[in-house]
């Protein structure tokens, strides 16, 4: 055992950032749905294509993002169905 004397600097671990390229199960699961319809909304342009680098297939966070943004619904209404009367 090194015993640390009071001079010694003491090493903290940093936090790894958030991961920013995801494979195709990570996406999917990002966004909410099953890989068959994660499939469906990048071959219909929904979800943006994958990037590949180094022949590996990996989808950004962040275009992923802009995209769940454009997707229609989840706009504040007045009045609905599941609005709560009080």
């Amino acid at each position: 055992m090194v015993a640390l004397s009071r001079s010694t600097p003491r090493v903290t671990a940093c936090p790894l950032p958030p991961v920013r390229g995801l494979n195709r199960e990570q996406a999917s699961a990002y966004v909410g749905v099953s890989t068959s319809l994660f499939d469906e909304m990048v071959k219909d342009g929904r979800m943006p294509r994958p990037k590949r680098p180094n022949g590996r297939t990996v989808w950004d966070r962040l275009q992923l993002d802009r995209a769940f943004d454009r997707l229609p619904g989840g706009e504040i209404d007045e009045g609905g169905e599941w609005d709560v009367e009080t």
